[in-house]
């Protein structure tokens, strides 16, 4: 099995720049996260954006649907900022024969205490392991992009379900 990982900016890729007193998105930080864990399978990297995801045009959208639906890998994982992930993955929806899972990260993955490699990590697991379908991993969990909403006072995704309870 050989993973196609798209990157497309956000804050996992984000650059803290002291003298500016301000971050920007800066490389993917992809290829190291997997070098880092020693993965055993094929993949390959496509950086196509580095912007944070508020920024994200529907051209852009566009652009990352056309990357997905192009690439000759049946598994995809999208790095993405968590403002409009969902947005993103309303708009891949339907793509078929792929499993696709974007992740991201609530603080840049040049940071220590980051969650950026946990949540690689479980997109690639959620990737190898889930239906051909769009999904998105975050916060220990893979959520139906149907089902799931970014809850910014709790920095944290959830279940639509689980917000009424």
């Amino acid at each position: 099995m050989k993973i196609a990982f798209i990157a497309t900016g956000g804050t996992i890729d984000k650059v803290y720049f002291d003298a500016k007193s301000a971050f920007e998105v800066g490389q993917s930080v992809i290829e190291h996260v997997l070098r880092q864990g020693q993965v055993n399978f094929e993949y390959v990297l496509v950086p196509l954006l580095r912007k944070d995801s508020l920024e994200l045009t529907d051209d852009d959208r566009s652009m990352i649907r056309r990357a997905v639906e192009a690439t000759e890998c049946n598994h995809v994982v999208i790095t993405h900022g968590t403002d409009t992930m969902v947005e993103t993955a309303a708009n891949l929806a339907g793509i078929v024969g792929k499993t696709i899972v974007l992740t991201g990260s609530l603080s840049p993955a040049r940071f220590q205490s980051s969650d950026a490699d946990f949540n690689i990590g479980l997109a690639i697991g959620a990737v190898q392991s889930r239906a051909p379908g769009v999904y998105i991993a975050m916060n220990g969990r893979i959520f139906d992009p149907a089902r799931v909403r970014k809850n910014r006072e709790r920095n944290r995704f959830e279940s639509i379900s689980s917000v009424t309870e």
